[in-house]
């Protein structure tokens, strides 16, 4: 990233590509939190930091001996806020979710593990009547939880 930047090959975005990058090279690595929370607006909160770290590792650079402490220690340290921002979306999505009545819970965790979910589905997995889910689809999307998508027999609900 830091050499990316310092060859700047594009008169515009070169900060922002090498964000997506990393987040690319992240999620290769295996850093699964990557998608859920965002590398971007961690930097974007802390852009005096950022440039610093970047003109102090990017003055060594070509040096025999280049510093990279100012960069990694910056990359780290964002890293480490993003998971500490995930970790607070995911304490907030319990209370949230732990509000929730059993057969909704069971609706909204099946469309995260599975990106959507149909009344068929429900209906299989809970065992319960057609007319208590729909109330209970209803009361997800009011409280926008999840969304429909299309409708008659073709409707499926999403997360919101």
């Amino acid at each position: 990233m830091v050499v990316f930047l310092e060859i700047h090959p594009f008169q515009d975005g070169n900060g922002r590509l090498s964000r997506v990058l990393t987040t690319l090279l992240l999620l290769q690595a295996g850093y699964a939190y990557v998608p859920y929370s965002s590398l971007e607006s961690v930097v974007e909160a802390s852009k005096e930091a950022y440039y610093l770290a970047l003109r102090q590792t990017q003055g060594t650079i070509r040096s025999d001996a280049p510093n990279w402490q100012p960069w990694l220690l910056f990359f780290l340290r964002s890293l480490a806020e993003q998971v500490r921002r995930l970790s607070m979306k995911v304490e907030r999505e319990k209370i949230v979710l732990a509000a929730l009545p059993t057969l909704s819970l069971q609706i909204v965790e099946f469309a995260r593990e599975h990106g959507r979910i149909t009344m068929a589905e429900a209906i299989k997995l809970t065992g319960a009547s057609r007319n208590t889910l729909k109330q209970h689809f209803r009361n997800l999307i009011e409280r926008k939880h999840i969304e429909q998508h299309g409708s008659g027999r073709g409707v499926w609900y999403g997360l919101a």
